[in-house]
C-alpha cells in the first residue's frame, strides 16, 4: 500500500507548515489580490491558517507585501485582510 503525499504550505502569519486544505490561498495574478476559495485561481499564491491570530499577525508585518515581493497600498491589502477575517469567524 501507497501513502500519498500531502501537500503542505506555509502560513505567511505564523510561518508553520499546514496541510494545504486546511489554509486559506490569496492569489496575486499580475493585476490584482484576491482571497481565493477554489484554491485554483490562476497566479502565484499565498496561504494563511484558520486563525484570526495569524492574520493579524501577517497584516502587523506586512506579510503580503513580503510574501509577493511588491508594494501593495493599504487599501488593497487591508480588504483582503477583512475578506479573511470574515471567512475564519464563518468556521
Amino acid at each position: 500500500m501507497t501513502v500519498k503525499n500531502i501537500p503542505m504550505r506555509r502560513c505567511v502569519g505564523c510561518m508553520e507548515s499546514h496541510p494545504q486544505k486546511d489554509m486559506i490561498r490569496v492569489a496575486w495574478d499580475g493585476e490584482r489580490l484576491a482571497v481565493d476559495t477554489t484554491g485554483r485561481a490562476k497566479g502565484r499564491g499565498v496561504y494563511f491558517c484558520r486563525n484570526s491570530e495569524c492574520i493579524e499577525k501577517a497584516k502587523k508585518s506586512r506579510g503580503l507585501n513580503r510574501s509577493f515581493k511588491r508594494g501593495f497600498s493599504e487599501e488593497e491589502t487591508d480588504g483582503i485582510f477583512r475578506e479573511l477575517l470574515m471567512l475564519v469567524k464563518e468556521v
